[in-house]
């Protein structure tokens, strides 16, 4: 499923961010976004703002766009 139809609350594990361009995917990794690693979803910003979710111990904002290519199955 993609991170965006998690709903908030709900905890998940990454399986794939391939399909994300390179420039994003490395900054996303830098933050600790990676496959494998489990997240939780906080909420999305109205108005098609970004998605709030926790990684490694910190909230992190990305936009809608690359949320829907990041692949994640539920815990």
């Amino acid at each position: 499923m993609e991170l965006t139809q998690m709903k908030p609350g709900e905890k998940g594990l990454i399986t794939d961010i391939s399909k994300i361009n390179p420039l994003i995917q490395n900054r996303l990794l830098d933050l600790g976004i990676k496959e494998g690693e489990r997240i939780c979803y906080k909420y999305a910003l109205p108005f098609g703002g970004p998605c709030m979710l926790e990684a490694c111990g910190q909230c992190i904002g990305i936009r809608r766009k690359e949320a829907k290519c990041i692949r994640v199955e539920k815990c």
